[in-house]
């Protein structure tokens, strides 16, 4: 009879819930691969379309795995994917568009992007493609999965800095990083992308804001991408400079511009989260007498 109830605590426990669902949301995102290159395989269409045919079934695949997964695991409705979609996602895209926009700004007006050509607006799918799968199951795995399960038990701020020094170690598998990447990584992305996830409550505006940062870097700049080269772009572009400035070979996000832009953007969504009562205290604060039971109004 006891066996059960220790059981139901392993299965319950948040590194249990952290590793399975991040198996069955990789085991999804492995599945739509194949199908994606089985199904594209047998179609007479660009290298471009199929890609991004592939990553919008990575992307599909991913979200629905987790919804069914979470909703029959913890029995409830999945909220974070449900609340004010337009008004989620419309923050994320403009905070991302705009932060990107402004990190390049910085590299222009010191001489160090130059536009070499302007391309047809077809050069924007092999950055549109990255950027949709990356985007959603980026923010699935480290969002979704890894920083709200943790944020249950340790709070929100412990949740976010574990949460942010895991994103930015995964990113030193990439090309041309070092620990400065790493570094910034953690800052910019983990630090801004959770801190907005706990200002909505919902996945929509990381995944916006991660999807238009990538796009705009990638897809319209032409710039290098978290240390990855992509043939095509809207613009041809050179940078040229300081390392500091332009992030070299890693790309403009290893800039000194875009963690101060980022860190300023992550600061408005941590001091409205405050301000509206969406920080979450450790259960071990919410358990004393006398204090708090600190809860989220969405």
């Amino acid at each position: 009879m006891a066996a059960k109830p220790v059981f139901k605590k392993i299965l319950f426990f948040p590194i249990s819930k952290i590793i399975i669902g991040m198996l069955v949301c990789i085991g999804a995102a492995f599945l739509a691969t194949l199908l994606g290159k089985t199904i594209t395989n047998g179609l007479d269409i660009s290298e471009e379309y199929k890609r991004i045919l592939t990553g919008v079934l990575v992307a599909l695949f991913v979200l629905i795995s987790y919804t069914l997964l979470f909703k029959l695991y913890e029995r409830r409705e999945i909220s974070e994917l449900k609340f004010h979609f337009y008004k989620n996602s419309a923050i994320g895209f403009l905070t991302g568009m705009i932060l990107q926009s402004l990190v390049i700004f910085i590299i222009y007006i010191n001489g160090g992007f130059e536009i070499i050509r302007i391309n047809p607006l077809s050069y924007i799918l092999p950055g549109l493609g990255i950027s949709v799968t990356s985007a959603v199951f980026e923010e699935i795995l480290f969002r979704g999965i890894l920083f709200r399960i943790l944020e249950e038990k340790l709070g929100s701020i412990i949740a976010l800095i574990i949460s942010a020094c895991t994103f930015g170690l995964i990113h030193m598998a990439n090309p041309n990083s070092s620990v400065y990447s790493v570094i910034a990584i953690a800052l910019q992305a983990g630090v801004l992308l959770g801190s907005s996830y706990m200002y909505g409550r919902s996945l929509w505006l990381p995944i916006f804001l991660h999807f238009a940062w990538n796009f705009m870097e990638v897809g319209i700049f032409g710039a290098v991408i978290s240390g990855n080269v992509i043939d095509k772009s809207l613009l041809t572009s050179k940078f040229s400079g300081p390392v500091l400035l332009t992030g070299g070979e890693f790309g403009p996000e290893n800039s000194i511009q875009a963690t101060l832009f980022c860190m300023v953007a992550a600061a408005i969504f941590l001091y409205l989260s405050k301000k509206q009562n969406k920080i979450i205290q450790p259960y071990w604060f919410r358990k004393r007498p006398g204090l708090k039971n600190l809860t989220v109004s969405i």
